[in-house]
């Protein structure tokens, strides 16, 4: 205890100063060189700045920068909430269909021809209502009950029915324009990032992240019985409620701006109960970090590797599965 203790203090600390100092450096690295200097200069609102370095740096790498902590801090969020709640170390922010939901909505917005905030949009509104859609079905006589076998399975089922409609509206759509758009914009990207689309989906990521956040204490009683629950003074319900919409939500809101990116909420989760135990008191704020670092850092290289941009799912994706397996190897097995 003393140990992971000790360890959660440290990824704590030690991850918010590499966090703030790779930031600070992912303003200066790219295609385009910034000095240090330049930097500090430009965020100080000290003249002397080159207008196109000003121009880069407020424009096109901060948002980004914030959306790629954003974005990795709620994914990481809601796959250890979702690990935690189903009992399945396999557990990922899509378990209820979300992001598949997602997809569909931005496919459909790219299919119509929309802007890219009516894109935004519909992702978003797609997202939550996958998840609206299986609380519907696994109601139980109109009463609310459900279980948690029940949520996994119609998950499941509606993430397999939006899949479908996915590839439905890459079959229909112009193989030499609105195809190559949608297939780009599924696999994952922070480019093209702008404040004002920031203020579009951050709002409710962090929403979402800061009421996870709050129930951390609550977290631990999720896998109990609603006898045990209740015994304890706890409405496991509306806990359980609470817990998937905000994840939902933020799972949504983060697909809505850069589309899908896998293995974020699924091995940045596991890396932290490593280090700090199964206490999903330790794990939120752990992750929180964990996952904001790793997406940024992974960002970071997706955009200076190549003269061409490496669209960032495929290498959380070359990064996560080499690492899940040797996490697999070295622990025999991970416990949610």
């Amino acid at each position: 205890m003393l140990r992971e203790m000790r360890n959660y203090r440290l990824l704590w600390a030690g991850g918010l100063i590499l966090l703030l100092g790779f930031a600070a450096a992912a303003l200066c690295l790219g295609q385009y060189r910034i000095a240090p200097a330049a930097v500090l200069r430009a965020l100080a609102g000290a003249p002397g700045v080159p207008p196109n370095d000003r121009t880069v740096i407020f424009k096109v790498r901060l948002p980004r920068i914030l959306l790629a902590m954003l974005a990795g801090c709620g994914m990481a969020v809601s796959g250890a909430t979702f690990q935690s709640l189903f009992s399945n170390p396999l557990a990922t922010p899509d378990t209820l269909g979300t992001a598949n939901g997602a997809s569909f909505g931005a496919a459909l917005g790219l299919l119509l021809g929309l802007p890219a905030l009516g894109v935004q949009l519909f992702a978003l509104v797609f997202g939550i209502a996958a998840v609206a859609l299986v609380f519907l079905v696994t109601a139980e006589g109109g009463s609310g009950r459900r279980s948690m076998m029940m949520v996994i399975l119609a998950g499941m089922v509606i993430s397999a029915l939006f899949s479908a409609l996915v590839s439905l509206i890459k079959y229909a759509a112009d193989p030499q324009d609105t195809l190559p758009a949608i297939t780009f914009w599924l696999m994952g990207s922070l480019s093209g990032t702008t404040f004002r689309s920031l203020l579009f989906g951050a709002p409710l990521i962090m929403a979402g992240t800061l009421l996870l956040w709050l129930l951390r204490f609550r977290m631990n009683t999720l896998s109990l019985s609603e006898d045990e629950a209740r015994s304890l003074g706890l409405n496991l319900p509306l806990v359980r409620g609470l817990v998937i919409g905000a994840s939902a939500a933020v799972t949504a809101a983060v697909v809505s701006l850069c589309g899908v990116i896998g293995w974020v909420g699924l091995l940045v989760p596991h890396l932290v109960r490593m280090a700090v135990g199964n206490d999903n008191r330790r794990i939120i704020p752990a992750s929180m970090v964990a996952g904001a670092l790793f997406l940024l850092v992974v960002d970071t290289a997706a955009r200076c590797a190549a003269k061409a941009e490496i669209p960032v799912s495929i290498l959380t994706s070359v990064i996560g599965a080499p690492l899940f397996i040797l996490l697999l190897r070295k622990t025999g097995g991970i416990r949610a």
